[in-house]
């Protein structure tokens, strides 16, 4: 198996973290589940910055955004498979 581009904690996460420098939109993604060692493919839609996350399914406004295995926010914005996901369209739930 090659070095992932993304990780994914959970089975039940919804979006996975970007693990490689300089990830361009149309990179077919490896993705590994750390809790099973699984994997799948994604693509990726956009550029993602390192550490940055990707959308595993398709999200809606107001969706809840999972992340090892927590609810890390609200999606403030849709984002479809493969889309960046970040401040633009996930917000905390605290403020």
């Amino acid at each position: 198996m090659s070095a992932p581009h993304l990780l994914v904690h959970e089975r039940e996460d919804n979006v996975g973290v970007v693990v490689v420098e300089g990830l361009k939109a149309g990179t077919k993604m490896l993705c590994v589940v750390t809790h099973d060692n699984s994997s799948f493919e994604l693509t990726a839609n956009a550029d993602v910055p390192i550490g940055h996350k990707v959308a595993l399914k398709n999200l809606k406004v107001g969706d809840t955004a999972i992340k090892y295995g927590q609810d890390i926010g609200k999606m403030v914005g849709a984002a479809k498979v493969g889309d960046y996901v970040h401040v633009h369209n996930l917000k905390t739930k605290r403020w």
